[in-house]
């Protein structure tokens, strides 16, 4: 009878025990939701911590060619033919062509190397280096350009009316399409599209947490 007891007066303090036990967890949980206590953390919580830098490479040369600026451009190409020792009411011709084009320039980041882009060590620095500018071949909007004047020999459209020849304007879309490239080369297209690049290029690295960018062309 004394050892039941005993071990029934053990049993009693253990099953006492754990209630206070369980009683103190459950007060230190609701001032911990209430915010008197401050609140409990999860010991087994998962953390991930990422130490590598942004993928600035891949993110410049995915863009592989970007178009910065676009030129609009109106020409016009006076072209006279004439054909020595006759009159020319009878062989000759004078065409006055208005053409309309345009012409885009462009940065290829597609050859872009790792020491391209130099980052400092508190990476809040960052450097890149990237072509200049370049244009693409001009193109002529054939369906706004048109002959605003044309003056024919007396063989030439004879001629013209017997071959049919559907290229007898080749020639002058030929010169207003060198026109539109020369006047090109000679715009400030390519200085803009440096620019536009160089500000497009600033807003995404500083969108990435760099506050000191440097944008050079080489």
């Amino acid at each position: 009878m004394t050892l039941v007891s005993r071990s029934g007066r053990l049993a009693g303090r253990l099953v006492t025990a754990l209630i206070a036990v369980i009683a103190i967890l459950a007060v230190v949980v609701v001032l911990s939701a209430v915010h008197l206590l401050p609140q409990l953390r999860n010991p087994f919580t998962q953390t991930t911590t990422d130490r590598g830098g942004p993928a600035l490479l891949k993110s410049i040369t995915s863009l592989s060619r970007y178009e910065a600026a676009n030129g609009s451009f109106q020409v016009v190409v006076d072209l006279t033919k004439r054909v020595s020792f006759i009159p020319s009411f009878l062989q000759g011709s004078e065409t006055l062509f208005i053409g309309q084009g345009s012409d885009i320039a462009y940065v290829d980041f597609s050859q872009l190397k790792g020491q391209a882009i130099q980052v400092s060590a508190d990476r809040t620095t960052v450097s890149v280096k990237v072509p200049h500018a370049q244009l693409e071949p001009a193109v002529l909007n054939v369906d706004q350009s048109y002959v605003y004047a044309e003056q024919q020999g007396l063989l030439n459209r004879i001629g013209n009316f017997f071959s049919g020849n559907p290229n007898s304007q080749q020639q002058v879309y030929m010169l207003a399409q060198q026109k539109i490239q020369t006047a090109a080369n000679q715009s400030p297209l390519i200085a803009d599209a440096q620019r536009n690049t160089q500000a497009m290029l600033t807003s995404m690295l500083s969108s990435l947490g760099f506050t000191h960018v440097t944008i050079m062309f080489t």
